[in-house]
């Protein structure tokens, strides 16, 4: 008896803690302590420490139980980044689940948070005499030798976006690097040299020297390092560049590199430009600057100190990455203030990322590259350096689907300092889907798909492509193999600025072609400009569909420039910078199965005869106060659209309710006109 008693014990004695038949939980907290067990009492303190007990837990073996790691509310300061890889996972049945314990506020900073009563009055004269005299009395100075070795790296010669220099953030909003002017842009008052155009191949490295106007630039210390971010050719490519020198006699400035497309008149707007880092300008609430060689921040607040928060984010990386990893759920945490991504997820399977926000990152929010089944799921990513949530996944070799989704998302000014081409969705690869998000506010486009059979449908898209010109708020061109994509049931507004050259809601561009566009509502979309752009518009392709569409107040909804033989034949040859000799013949293989069965229309696609109609086609579509239907090769008849300046039946458009009423004139006049559902697009079940 007692010998059965001891093993009874023993066998106790042996099971790991915490361990029961359907859970197991750890508990992580800022105050805890890594050489506790990980109990609510008892919590672990870092994030690391909890991996490495999962990892002890498993064994090396899969789980049978649900894992839980509940992080309790506070500021975990992350001075690398969190791996999780193939030990770290669950499995279908019993996942492994990292979440903010319920209504605590988890956040992963990716940096030092800097106490308040560090800062002090400023203390140099030879600052303070290059300061004017509101900022002498407000800018208070901090000593970052106090930290350690901080990386302060600097900015590049030449850079698009922002290099891996700290960025400092007061109550969670990002703050100014000190620059001018204060709002908007300055122009170029007179190009003098445009420079030489690296882009083209040109090596003579001549950099470009203008005019400005007024004397504000004078004031400037060149030698403390000056840079000026500009729209330095065309109006859809920003770039940051050093100044080299300033003449004030001439009001002329030399810059220390060439443009990548010169300095010169790309678009028809003016050239613009304004200058970062330039201590002389740290004039208003909200702006920092950062002596470096002095390892000293001056910082103008914007309000009180008292109880504030200031973090300066260092972690040149993800906050969290996920490699290899099956099975997790990342639930209810914020990920912020780091100068890479907020979260890398790359390969593995059904990765679950919900209710989570992601702000104030210097790159992406969310980048998901490869695997399969990935779901990011009700997060808010805000205040991006470039874009906000990248889905990239599935063979297009094979046309094998990755089956990642973006759903309910809540995606806002993005593209902070990478004013063009960084997107607030991309999805990328093979058969991803985007749905129910809302997405806006951002000075160039807001989606790009790059790839084949994606869906992109139930999102509502505004208040995009505000600050630039040639681009439209969805993106897609220059590779006619991908194709198969379906833009269907969005709602989209107040898209495109007036510049000039021409905006529009959906832009294919360079002979791109095969997708459908079904069941979008379009209210102020597009600007024709000086050419032919209209809210749907193509560049030089064909074998499009715009169907069942609604057109409100949009001055041309269907523009394209086609691209006659020569043009055509010399794209397919791999010229018009198009590459189509590597896109569509080695990269995939347009000639060949899956591609010639699964899109018919490539068969002899590389082989066109001269005068081969190239044509889109728009069908069933409603146009409501229009300037121009369409222009270039779109194909329709009038009894197949219904165009009118009157409203169609809508519930109430007054209040943005376009929902079509069932006894609407629309589906009088367009029998095989589908009811878009308009009440479920955007946002579901959330305020």
């Amino acid at each position: 008896m007692k010998l059965k008693l001891f093993a009874i014990i023993l066998f106790l004695l042996l099971i790991p803690p915490f361990s029961c038949v359907n859970a197991v939980t750890f508990h992580v907290a800022p105050g805890g302590n890594d050489a506790n067990r990980g109990t609510k009492k008892k919590p672990f303190a870092t994030l690391e420490r909890a991996r490495n007990e999962v990892r002890k837990f498993k064994h090396g073996k899969p789980l049978r139980e649900t894992m839980t790691i509940i992080l309790h509310g506070g500021t975990y300061t992350q001075l690398k980044t969190l791996e999780l890889g193939p030990e770290d996972s669950g499995t279908i049945k019993s996942p492994v689940i990292w979440q903010a314990a319920t209504n605590e506020q988890v956040r992963l900073t990716g940096g030092p948070t800097l106490p308040v009563k560090a800062f002090h009055p400023i203390s140099y004269e030879k600052v303070l005499a290059r300061l004017g005299a509101e900022a002498r009395k407000n800018v208070q100075q901090l000593d970052l030798r106090q930290f350690g070795e901080l990386q302060l790296e600097d900015y590049p010669e030449t850079f698009r976006g922002v290099p891996a220099v700290p960025e400092l953030f007061f109550n969670d909003k990002r703050m100014t690097v000190a620059w001018w002017p204060n709002s908007g842009w300055t122009t170029i008052a007179k190009i003098i040299e445009s420079g030489s155009t690296p882009r083209e191949g040109d090596k003579s490295n001549r950099p470009g020297i203008f005019e400005y106007s007024g004397d504000e630039p004078s004031k400037w210390n060149v030698q403390a390092g000056i840079w000026l971010q500009g729209y330095w050719c065309y109006d859809w490519y920003e770039e940051t560049i050093k100044v080299k020198s300033i003449d004030p006699r001439q009001r002329q400035i030399t810059l220390a590199a060439p443009a990548l497309y010169s300095v010169k008149q790309g678009n028809p707007s003016p050239r613009r430009f304004r200058a970062l880092n330039v201590l002389e300008e740290l004039d208003e609430p909200g702006e920092f600057y950062l002596d470096r060689s002095a390892r000293v921040l001056y910082f103008w607040p914007p309000a009180s100190m008292d109880g504030a928060r200031v973090a300066l984010s260092t972690l040149n990386a993800p906050l969290l990455r996920l490699k290899n990893a099956e099975y997790i759920n990342i639930q209810g945490l914020i990920l912020e203030a780091c100068l890479g991504d907020g979260l890398e997820l790359v390969g593995g399977r059904r990765i679950q990322v919900e209710n989570c926000t992601v702000r104030n990152t210097r790159q992406l929010g969310i980048h998901v590259t490869g695997g399969s089944g990935h779901r990011i799921e009700n997060c808010d990513i805000t205040d991006t350096g470039t874009g906000g949530l990248v889905l990239e996944g599935g063979d297009r070799r094979t046309l094998v689907a990755a089956g990642h989704e973006a759903l309910n998302n809540h995606i806002w000014n993005f593209s902070r300092h990478q004013l063009t081409s960084a997107y607030g969705i991309v999805l990328g690869g093979v058969g991803n889907r985007a749905a129910h998000n809302f997405i806006h506010d951002a000075p160039h486009q807001a989606i790009c798909l790059n790839g084949n059979d994606h869906v992109f449908e139930f999102n509502t898209v505004s208040n995009v492509v505000k600050e630039t010109d040639d681009a439209g708020a969805l993106y897609k061109g220059r590779n006619p193999s991908c194709r198969g994509n379906i833009i269907r049931y969005n709602f989209w507004t107040d898209i495109g600025s007036p510049m000039g050259h021409g905006t529009a809601a959906i832009y294919f561009d360079d002979g791109d072609g095969g997708d459908l566009v079904f069941g979008n509502i379009f209210v102020r979309c597009g600007f024709p400009g000086f050419g032919s752009f209209g809210t749907v518009f193509s560049h030089g392709g064909h074998d499009l569909r715009a169907e069942n569409n609604i057109f409100v107040d949009c001055k041309r909804p269907l523009g394209s420039v086609p691209w006659d033989d020569q043009r055509w034949k010399d794209a397919i040859d791999g010229g018009q910078d198009c590459y189509w000799q590597t896109k569509l013949l080695e990269e995939v293989n347009i000639t060949k199965p899956p591609y010639t069965t699964h899109y018919p229309e490539l068969v002899n696609f590389m082989n066109p005869k001269p005068g081969q109609p190239r044509n889109s086609f728009a069908s069933n579509n409603v146009l409501i106060r229009y300037a121009e239907v369409s222009s270039g090769n779109w194909k329709y008849a009038d009894d197949q659209n219904f165009l009118t300046d009157k409203d169609p039946g809508f519930v109430d458009a007054a209040v943005g309710n376009y929902e079509l009423r069932s006894d609407a004139e629309v589906f009088k006049r367009l029998p095989k006109f589908k009811p878009i559902p308009f009440q479920q697009i955007g946002l579901q079940g959330r305020r």
